[in-house]
């Protein structure tokens, strides 16, 4: 940062008033689908002080005139607000009910084509994750193909999950096997960094998707949807419509995981039309294991 952009920074309040805040609540709320509750003020100034500071504007009612008007501002803005937690494996349950007791029966008489889709992949650890259990179970010389869609509302996070470049610490969720083998360590200019290795950055494709618009361009079914710990941040309206147009593109015998903290059962309109199979992972209604329509 600037000598100019950190002078900028002291003058801009350390607090906005309940209005200034409300119309930050309303604009997220609408273009992201985030619900935030009065206590995230605090949280909202400190993610967006120093983004008044490099815009050299000292009010947030000016600001939120600047994001109006522009819509990559719009972007960043949302970048700023955006909370990006995630980890390799994270919630290593459903990784081991997918290899116990779904992939044994994938691999008896299945077209050999997977796609799996993270839904809110933030700086890729999930999907790449995925990637790496999938190369793992279903490998390219007996046939199988995969890919693996990554999206996210951040710009910032997508950039990360598609240079698949982490701090080594992020890596300590991995297990060894597949740290040896998917893993590349250090490199030229990345000392204490992990890198995902090339047949796994082919397999992941990253983009920027908002899941509040009404269609997702990522293009046929999927045999695993991952959206974990991002419905918690929609009012139940928005997670309705979210999952349906998830369910929308899970194919008829996949798989849908949320995080553990999400439930459908408060939802009526999606509880009935899906089965919970494992903790927070669902299938549609009619699936039945063998095939058979219910």
């Amino acid at each position: 940062m600037t000598r100019a952009a950190r002078a900028d920074v002291r003058s801009v309040p350390l607090d906005m008033d309940d209005e200034e805040f409300a119309r930050f609540q309303a604009l997220i709320r609408d273009k992201a689908g985030i619900a935030l509750a009065p206590h995230k003020r605090a949280l909202v100034v400190a993610r967006l002080y120093r983004r008044l500071g490099a815009l050299g504007l000292a009010t947030y009612r000016g600001y939120l005139a600047r994001v109006w008007a522009d819509p990559d501002e719009l972007v960043t803005m949302l970048d700023c607000v955006c909370t990006n937690e995630t980890s390799f494996f994270r919630e290593p349950q459903q990784f081991s009910f997918l290899e116990q007791a779904v992939f044994p029966g994938w691999r008896r008489g299945r077209p050999r084509r997977l796609r799996a889709w993270s839904a809110a992949c933030s700086t890729g650890e999930e999907a790449y994750s995925l990637a790496m259990v999938l190369h793992d179970q279903f490998p390219a010389d007996e046939g199988w193909r995969f890919d693996v869609v990554a999206t996210d509302l951040s710009t910032r996070a997508v950039a990360v999950a598609r240079a698949a470049t982490w701090h080594l610490r992020a890596a300590a969720d991995i297990p060894d096997d597949y740290l040896r083998r998917y893993m590349l360590r250090g490199g030229a200019g990345a000392d204490g960094r992990v890198q995902a290795r090339a047949e796994l950055r082919a397999a992941v494709h990253c983009a920027r998707l908002n899941l509040v618009d009404e269609r997702y361009a990522v293009g046929g079914f999927f045999d695993l949807i991952f959206c974990r710990n991002v419905l918690m941040y929609f009012d139940a309206a928005t997670r309705v419509q979210v999952l349906t147009r998830l369910l929308a593109r899970l194919a008829p015998d996949g798989y849908l995981h949320l995080g553990h903290a999400e439930s459908v059962r408060c939802l009526p309109a999606i509880r009935d039309r899906v089965r919970c199979v494992a903790p927070a992972v669902y299938v549609h209604a009619g699936f039945h294991a063998d095939g058979r329509s219910r």
